[in-house]
């Protein structure tokens, strides 16, 4: 039996070795820079355009207002932190969020493979889709985008948004005028600068009621499905999962469709817009 020995004695080592406490080797809890940084501060920066009514949207009394506005201001309550917008172009935004300097952005944001191999996204939170707005009762009844595609026509799009891109990739025949907010590209319709804006369902259905003077259409149906998400900074995923589960919250408590009742439908805040 005396061979035996050095075996047990070799397997009692070890059993003593695994119940030893971890050392500093020892694989630490996930690092959270961004939550760390926002408790820390007590503050939520958000980062949105500010001209994207009825997501978002300035009122005459230098306000953001909006749907997107009243859902951050919820998320940053439920999580007890001071609401701090921050506003930048479009196209702005999320260079600014990977820069570091807003902690999510939400700004009709549709969720793209694209955009979610640089930031991380959570949501949807609305689901909207590629609509036009036009003067032209002809391309407000178009069955199919591809109609559109005409090296006479000029649509007007968000820059840096899927509306440019949808334009881009569907309709390449066309002529294509980038702004930098959608006031000024619902303008352009308006004054007959380009035949139509691309953009989203909501924007354009929103527009028809604030002109109700200026013989704005829109389609009934969107062209397209897409999510529109929360884009939050990669690399941080305890972050992700609080805004995750906030928004999650608000959606079962019914919050959200009380926020959707609000802006998608005619109401008084019309006539606070500039």
């Amino acid at each position: 039996m005396r061979p035996l020995r050095p075996l047990l004695a070799a397997l009692l080592l070890l059993g003593l070795a695994a119940c030893q406490p971890q050392t500093a080797s020892a694989p630490t809890a996930t690092s959270s820079p961004v939550l760390d940084r926002v408790l820390e501060s007590g503050q939520l920066r958000v980062g949105l355009s500010g001209g994207q009514p009825p997501l978002n949207m300035t009122n005459k009394a230098g306000e953001i207002v909006g749907f997107e506005v009243d859902l951050v201001r919820a998320l940053a309550q439920s999580m007890n932190l001071e609401l701090k917008i921050v506003t930048r172009p479009f196209g702005e935004l999320l260079p600014a969020l990977e820069r570091g300097e807003m902690d999510m952005v939400i700004s009709g944001l549709t969720i793209t493979a694209e955009r979610n191999a640089r930031v991380a996204f959570v949501g949807p939170y609305l689901i909207s889709g590629k609509s036009v707005l036009t003067k032209s009762e002809t391309l407000a009844n178009v069955e199919s985008s591809t109609v559109l595609d005409d090296p006479e026509r000029r649509y007007a799009v968000l820059a840096g948004s899927t509306g440019e891109a949808f334009v881009r990739q569907v309709l390449p025949k066309a002529k294509l005028v980038a702004t930098p907010d959608y006031d000024e590209a619902v303008q352009m319709v308006i004054n007959d600068e380009v035949d139509a804006l691309v953009a989203d369902f909501p924007i354009c259905q929103l527009s028809v009621m604030r002109y109700p003077e200026a013989g704005l259409s829109a389609l009934s149906t969107p062209f397209t499905i897409e999510p529109l998400g929360i884009a939050l900074p990669p690399h941080d995923p305890l972050f992700v999962n609080l805004v995750d589960n906030y928004l999650t919250t608000l959606e079962k408590t019914g919050l959200l469709n009380r926020f959707k009742a609000r802006w998608f439908s005619r109401g008084p805040w019309l006539a606070e817009l500039p």
